[in-house]
Parts: structure tokens; sequence; C-alpha cells
């Protein structure tokens, strides 16, 4: 069963042009160096789950009185 990563209506195809959070290019050659080929909907759904992620970290250092986001918050 595969699961369904929702996207942002409002992301942009390409990081190139949106200033998004991942860079396309890399995102692409590390799939390429792990002998896989990369669809084009892979960055902005990346971007979309890393923006997701640092939603949820951000809340939760505001849930903890602070304004510094930390890897313990991932």
């Amino acid at each position: 069963m595969t699961k369904e990563i929702p996207v942002a209506k409002n992301a942009a195809k390409s990081n190139e042009t949106s200033g998004g959070l991942v860079v396309g290019s890399k995102v692409k050659a590390y799939l390429k160096s792990k002998g896989m080929k990369s669809s084009g909907e892979i960055v902005e759904a990346l971007n979309s789950v890393v923006a997701g992620v640092l939603d949820k970290a951000g809340d939760r250092a505001k849930a903890n009185n602070r304004s510094t986001v930390r890897a313990q918050d991932l």
C-alpha cells in the first residue's frame, strides 16, 4: 500500500523558481546515486513534507516557551 503525500496547492514545480526548502538537483542526484530515478513531482512533495516537519517543530518549540527550534523538536 502506497501512502499518498499531500502537496501544498500553491507549491511551485521546481526549486529553482520557487525558493523551496530543498534543492531539486541535490535530491535528484542523491536518488540517481542510489540507482533510482525521480518523478517530476518529487521535489514539490518533499518540500511539502519538510515544511510540515518544520511547522510541527516550531509548534513544539513554542509550546516549550522557546523561539529556537532544536533537533529535539523534530
